[in-house]
């Protein structure tokens, strides 16, 4: 290990040639703050632009959750999540943080909602027996609206991806492998190891054609991947159209009160 360096809610080490990043919130079960936002993507910008480091590795800290999404009760007390100036890095300044170098998810745990999201932008994903996968937001009068919702159908059968959107309902790691939607499923304790065993086979390659046949496979130039651009505005349009929606108050508070949702459709 070349270099630590730690904040309080995101840690980030080097271990050789691969960056391991670590939201360090497990008391909440590492669900995305402001701060989180700003340590996660101010580590990928250093990663991006630092030549020793051919991979990036993101996990969570504990062994109860990768990320749970959005900090709901930040929100609850008015705080911003997503810094200003840093919207179109997107949750976690991951989701919209595109880098040319291989990111990897470490998934220690529970993924649902915005913790999909997250390990569905990573390139490549590792998971526990134990993590669950899902995107709940159908059942409280939401939209996956950090990119999961054309991602999910993207990586993995279509009519596989369309149930889980428009259930809700989640699928075990093992139903995850099935689907190609992970590369890995090992014992919740060697995750990471796992994860780092994946980055370092992929440093110890060609950094330079590592690169550009990530960008190849993605179709992408640099950083930039203006493919996506017109499915992130469709996400936006329909999460202000649904956000503003009777049932999108309906319900967050239907879930708070511990009972089903009376829907309006309004």
């Amino acid at each position: 290990m070349s270099r630590s360096q730690e904040t309080q809610d995101v840690l980030v080490e080097r271990r050789g040639h691969v960056m391991v990043i670590t939201i360090n919130r497990p008391e909440a079960r590492n669900a995305v703050n402001e701060a989180v936002c700003v340590g996660v993507g101010d580590a990928l910008e250093e990663a991006e632009h630092d030549i020793d480091v051919r991979a990036v590795v993101l996990t969570g800290a504990g062994d109860r959750a990768f990320c749970a999404g959005a900090d709901l009760k930040a929100i609850a007390r008015g705080e911003r999540i997503i810094p200003e100036g840093r919207e179109a890095w997107g949750l976690a300044g991951f989701v919209g943080h595109y880098i040319s170098k291989p990111t990897i998810a470490a998934v220690n745990g529970a993924a649902l909602g915005g913790g999909t999201e997250i390990a569905l932008a990573a390139d490549l994903i590792v998971a526990a027996d134990t993590a669950v996968f899902g995107l709940p937001e159908v059942k409280r009068g939401l939209v996956a609206g950090a990119g999961g919702a054309f991602r999910l159908v993207q990586q993995v059968p279509l009519r596989a991806g369309l149930e889980m959107l428009l259930t809700g309902d989640p699928i075990t790691a093992a139903r995850a492998l099935e689907l190609n939607l992970v590369n890995r499923v090992v014992p919740a304790g060697k995750v990471l190891d796992e994860a780092l065993a994946l980055a370092e086979k992929i440093a110890s390659n060609a950094p330079l054609s590592v690169r550009a046949s990530k960008r190849i496979a993605l179709g992408y130039q640099g950083t930039d991947r203006p493919a996506d651009a017109p499915l992130w505005e469709l996400t936006r349009k329909e999460g202000e159209s649904v956000t503003g929606s009777l049932d999108a108050k309906e319900g967050p508070r239907a879930f708070a009160e511990k009972r089903a949702p009376v829907w309006q459709g309004r």
